[in-house]
């Protein structure tokens, strides 16, 4: 009887969460390898495995950093907009 590894974690959670709430391209590109760990554990490709769930949650990272900075830019520059308004108008 062989001795399997433990299975790595797929990150799927992750991906889905990162895919509906933060960045849609690579939250799908988290999900791609999520779905690989399980089919390559059960294949018996173990090191596919392993790689395919460290790149499901680089991307799933990936992705909500690339939203955290999304929404800074986003307030820093709105912020500057209303700043720079209300200065010109005199308040």
């Amino acid at each position: 009887m062989e001795l399997k590894p433990p299975r790595p974690s797929n990150y799927l959670a992750l991906a889905i969460i990162s895919t509906i709430l933060c960045c849609l391209p690579t939250g799908i590109v988290s999900i791609i390898y999520a779905s690989k760990v399980n089919s390559a554990y059960e294949d018996g490709q173990y090191a596919e495995a392993v790689k395919a769930s460290k790149n499901a949650k680089i991307w799933g990272i990936v992705s909500i950093g690339i939203a955290f900075f999304g929404i800074i830019i986003y307030f820093l520059f709105f912020g500057l907009v209303l700043f720079g308004t209300l200065l010109s108008s005199g308040y």
